[in-house]
């Protein structure tokens, strides 16, 4: 009795461990299909392995049936074949792709652009490892040490996700021990969530890192989202840095009431400051003009500098105008050629981001 107990826990623990990471995995894309994932991470391969095949799942998720009018890849060396028929609702296909693996002992990432029916903008999928001459210890591969733990590094990019939606990615993590390591997590942003397979990380192995981000509402545009690694009880000083951007989602909205949108048109895209002197207050100021039909909204300001100011972006309704400043404190800038990147998060489906330029000489 008490074996098959321990047998019984172990199944439950394998059911919800699979459960989880199938959760992380799936993307869904306009309500039309779901993806099992987005990204295909080989990790470490040798040359000598021969070319590397995977295997990407797309369902149907929709009412109608959907096709793969085509797919393209970034170069020759990576080979993409799938079905041409239409995928009836509820049904899966299969994408497989063959990376030949012989550019070197490089890093590499190849995307492939899927073109579907019912999906404006295609479907990026990406292959993506390190291919060495000859194999390395763990400790080399993952420079990043707290203990057991090996990372390639800390800060961690999760990409794009509209706002009601989500964006999974997966990363290599190493146990340099000799025992076997337990993973978990702690401060924890929200939104983030993120999970081990396998874990316990066996000795002197690799795991998959899975992370994703939901899209936390009133969250906009550039935010980062950060978790603390704990092994086997024990809080590491590492912490993990995730990167993602979120943007309004228009999914919902008809041909007609995308056409009818917010439309911002701005008289400038870029500022010029010229020469000044490092220290100096640089104001700039940008006008615009909604051309749509509804009233335009900003969500959220960014600004690629560590010291600014700006002034809310006013709510403009259609025809109507509106202007808003970024104020620069250059003190500590680094001297020379300079260009700082503000983005807008806006309510726009022609203009969902908007990035204007600042641009000058700090001596």
């Amino acid at each position: 009795m008490k074996m098959l107990a321990q047998t019984v826990r172990i199944i439950i623990v394998s059911l919800s461990l699979f459960l989880c990471l199938d959760t992380y995995a799936q993307e869904k894309i306009g309500g039309t299909v779901e993806f099992d994932r987005t990204v295909w991470d080989f990790g470490d391969v040798l040359l000598g392995d021969g070319a590397l095949k995977c295997q990407f799942k797309m369902k149907n998720i929709s009412s109608r049936p959907v096709v793969i009018y085509n797919i393209t890849t970034t170069c020759g060396c990576t080979d993409v074949t799938w079905s041409r028929e239409p995928l009836q609702p509820g049904k899966t296909v299969t994408i497989s792709a063959t990376y030949t693996n012989d550019e070197g002992p490089y890093p590499f990432d190849k995307a492939l652009t899927a073109h579907i029916s019912g999906i404006e903008k295609p479907v990026i999928l990406r292959i993506r490892g390190v291919s060495h001459q000859k194999e390395e210890p763990l400790e080399v591969r993952f420079p990043v040490h707290s203990g057991k733990l090996g990372l390639k590094a800390t800060g961690l990019k999760c990409g794009n996700l509209e706002m009601g939606g989500h964006k999974s990615e997966e990363v290599r993590i190493a146990n340099l021990g000799t025992t076997p390591m337990y993973v978990s997590f702690t401060g924890i942003s929200e939104g983030l969530s993120l999970e081990v397979e396998p874990n316990p990380v066996p000795a002197g192995s690799t795991a998959t890192l899975h992370f994703r981000v939901d899209a936390v509402e009133g969250i906009w545009g550039k935010n980062y989202y950060y978790a603390t690694p704990t092994v086997d009880g024990k809080t590491t000083p590492l912490e993990l840095k995730i990167f993602a951007f979120t943007k309004e989602n228009f999914d919902g909205l008809t041909k007609e009431q995308r056409a009818d949108g917010s439309r911002p048109m701005f008289r400038n895209s870029t500022f010029s400051f010229g020469k000044i002197k490092e220290g100096t207050e640089v104001t700039a100021t940008w006008e615009f003009t909604n051309l749509g039909k509804t009233t335009f909204k900003s969500y959220k300001t960014d600004v690629d500098a560590e010291k600014f100011t700006c002034t809310p972006v006013p709510e403009v309704r259609a025809n109507g105008k509106g202007s808003f400043s970024v104020t620069l404190d250059t003190e500590g800038m680094p001297k020379g050629e300079t260009l700082v990147i503000v983005t807008l998060t806006t309510n726009s489906p022609s203009r969902p981001i908007v990035n204007l330029f600042i641009t000058g000489w700090i001596e």
